[in-house]
């Protein structure tokens, strides 16, 4: 039972870094494009900020990536940070606009992954076979896990939230590229889209939509 708990929090605390900086860059992500096309909602609620602290969220933050690795016997740890306030009316063109900004998380967690990928590859690795073993064991391993786990979360957030309903991402990028009359129609499922989802996951019909989108990522970054 000790030896569990080590590994569990070992896992969480490799996991932990990699989520709340994941989460925390995608939420800025939104707010910063809405604030560029014209919104200052975020900025003007003190969201704008890398602070992780801002963007927590008690139960997508904490409980939810505790539940999912319990439930999941440490294989997966997914989380989400508050949503940043965004006010389309703010925009010159709603509908862009707010596909725009929706489609900012998703693209900065792909430039995280890359980012991971690009100093586990050419620092991390190379000052592995450099220095000497106990301080590669000590720093650069654990570094290592983190920038891997960092690899893998951000490629499943970005690919989770790109599932096409919303009120994730994609279903709001779906939205902006819609005709109007069928966005209006398509944008009426938004109350229940975190139950579509959930039951999606359930059935494990989210598997067909995110599973492929997951693996040609985590090959492009060598990561599987």
């Amino acid at each position: 039972m000790e030896a569990f708990n080590a590994d569990v929090l070992r896992r969480l605390l490799i996991a932990a870094p990699a989520i709340l900086i994941a989460i925390t860059f995608h939420e800025v992500a939104h707010g910063f494009v809405a604030y560029k096309l014209g919104d200052p909602t975020a900025k003007f609620t003190g969201r704008l900020t890398l602070n992780p602290l801002v963007h927590i969220d008690p139960f997508g933050t904490i409980l939810l990536p505790l539940m999912m690795y319990y439930f999941t016997n440490g294989q997966f740890v997914f989380g989400y940070a508050k949503p940043v306030p965004i006010n389309p009316m703010n925009f010159k063109n709603p509908r862009k606009g707010m596909a725009l900004s929706a489609a900012a998380g998703p693209v900065v967690n792909i430039l995280l992954a890359l980012a991971s990928t690009l100093i586990l590859r050419l620092l991390i690795i190379p000052l592995m076979s450099v220095m000497p073993e106990a301080a590669s064991e000590a720093v650069l391993k654990p570094l290592g896990m983190i920038a891997i786990s960092s690899i893998v979360v951000n490629v499943v957030l970005a690919s989770f939230n790109m599932i096409p309903i919303p009120p994730l991402d994609g279903g709001r990028v779906l939205t902006g590229l819609l005709p109007p009359r069928q966005a209006m129609s398509f944008s009426r499922i938004e109350p229940y889209g975190f139950i579509i989802v959930l039951i999606l996951i359930y059935t494990r019909i989210a598997n067909y939509l995110i599973m492929p989108v997951i693996s040609f990522f985590l090959k492009l970054f060598q990561v599987s």
